[in-house]
């Protein structure tokens, strides 16, 4: 489905926002919410609620088969911003939180939970899967091996999808209190409860379909933790908003097209919708940030699209699936690298990223290079979100 466009201009234009993502919105629930289940929802949403309420509590209590638990921590420290002028100032902002309201989905209603799924199916095709021209993948029992891999290997990606929106979430939350305008902190408290609504029904797919959940990467902990232990408002943006949250919406279109599996089909059709609206958040919010930036502060912007794009495109290749195979390490990481499937699949995923990092002026030859060296620049010419 085409993505609504982020309108900028008058206040006419602003109010005009509302009535077409309405419109978008009942177009994009007619597509993903199976016609069977529209009486289900209206009843769940009537005012006989309470036990639906605690039918929720009670899944999300309960703790998937494997998976990690515990909290961890990180020091963080910025200046949070009060502002005293709550009118509008950034009318393209504006528009982009009164969609977001427009755009708000519930995933305990709207999501066809009780669509069974089988994890250890081909839902993605096992040709996409690079280890799949390895000599050993040949000789895995069909009927017990390979069916677990590809229950192993959905279960570490989405477990990263689930890590990386709850970084979202974290990040986020840390805008809302950084950044400089009204407009901005509407829109980032917005986000803040798209994000948690992501975390919630990835936690829920996990636990009641997949029944594994991997803990991080530590490739993308490693990025989540620079991005939230820094404290210059703009390096939030670029982080999550145009690297993170651009690389998951590449990610997840071409999740959207490969898979089979409706539940996780309908899931992502939901996230995608709210994701690009977080790229475009960031794309307007950092426009014409870079472009008078002395020369020492625009090379830690430089170094910093260079790093986080090697973590995510050379080190997020699924070791950690490997080791609980018993699969050979060596010999897994040059076939998910030299795979032809996976090298698509990696470029497409920063599909999002390059054209935007062009519009913010951040692609200087420093960045070319390294986007040459990865062989992305080719989507230099795509257009950027915002």
């Amino acid at each position: 489905m085409a993505q609504t466009p982020v309108r900028t201009g008058s206040a006419s234009e602003v109010e005009d926002a509302p009535r077409s993502a309405t419109s978008d919105i009942q177009e994009i629930r007619a597509r993903a919410v199976p016609a069977n289940k529209a009486s289900d929802i209206r009843e769940i949403r009537g005012p006989a609620t309470t036990s639906a309420y605690a039918s929720a509590v009670a899944a999300a209590s309960i703790r998937p088969k494997e998976g990690p638990s515990g909290t961890d921590a990180i020091r963080v420290t910025h200046d949070l911003q009060y502002t005293w002028d709550y009118a509008c100032q950034r009318p393209d902002l504006r528009v982009l939180y009164e969609k977001s309201k427009d755009l708000l989905w519930n995933g305990r209603t709207e999501i066809a939970w009780e669509t069974p799924v089988d994890p250890t199916a081909e839902n993605i095709p096992d040709h996409m899967n690079g280890l799949s021209a390895t000599s050993f993948w040949s000789k895995l029992d069909p009927k017990k091996d390979i069916p677990e891999v590809r229950r192993q290997q959905s279960a570490y990606m989405f477990s990263n999808f689930l890590h990386g929106e709850q970084g979202a979430l974290l990040a986020t939350s840390q805008i809302v209190e950084l950044a400089p305008s009204a407009d901005a902190k509407f829109y980032a408290a917005a986000q803040v409860f798209d994000e948690a609504r992501h975390v919630e029904v990835y936690d829920r797919y996990l636990r009641e379909k997949v029944e594994v959940v991997y803990p991080i990467s530590g490739y993308l902990r490693e990025l989540l933790d620079a991005i939230l232990g820094d404290s210059r408002w703009d390096f939030k943006f670029l982080g999550m908003q145009i690297m993170v949250e651009g690389l998951a919406l590449g990610a997840f279109g071409m999740i959207h097209q490969m898979t089979a599996e409706p539940l996780i089909k309908q899931i992502t059709q939901y996230i995608m919708q709210d994701e690009a609206r977080h790229v475009a958040f960031g794309v307007l919010s950092l426009k014409d940030m870079y472009r008078d930036m002395n020369e020492r502060e625009l090379r830690d912007r430089e170094d910093f699209v260079i790093l986080s794009s090697r973590l995510m495109h050379d080190r997020l290749l699924g070791q950690e699936v490997w080791e609980r195979m018993g699969f050979p390490h060596d010999e897994c990481e040059e076939a998910v690298k030299t795979s032809p499937a996976m090298k698509v699949f990696r470029k497409l995923c920063f599909s999002k990223i390059v054209p935007n990092i062009k519009r913010l002026g951040l692609l200087t030859p420093y960045v070319r290079k390294a986007f040459e060296e990865l062989d992305v620049i080719e989507y230099e010419a795509w257009e950027p979100t915002a």
